[in-house]
């Protein structure tokens, strides 16, 4: 797993690529927790997930919830196959924002 962020139009773009499992998520976790520091906008870039694990819905979750406390914006991106399977399977697809890319997320108001 490897991740990227990206300041693109004063929001985060957080582009994760690979595996998002018990190993990778904790630092998935920190990442997203940073970004939701420094932006008030929030855009995870989900288009080369192969795999994503609870811990890594978790920390998607997580990070989701605490962008709201903050008043910051949180959306998901050209969502994977593989991803969109199992944000489906645990009814998150109807929490989360979820744009069909970036740049529609980029574009979307908030």
């Amino acid at each position: 797993m490897s991740y990227e962020v990206k300041n693109m139009n004063g929001a985060a773009v957080v582009a994760l690529t690979g595996d998002v499992d018990l190993q990778t998520s904790p630092a998935v976790r920190q990442k997203l927790l940073e970004s939701l520091e420094q932006y008030k906008r929030i855009i995870v870039d989900l288009s080369a997930v192969n795999y994503i694990d609870s811990s890594g819905v978790a920390s998607l979750v997580e990070a989701f919830q605490v962008s709201r406390k903050k008043g910051s914006t949180f959306s998901l991106a050209s969502v994977s196959s593989a991803a969109m399977r199992v944000l489906s399977l645990a009814r998150l697809d109807k929490v989360f924002t979820i744009h069909p890319s970036v740049e529609a997320a980029l574009a979307a108001q908030g």
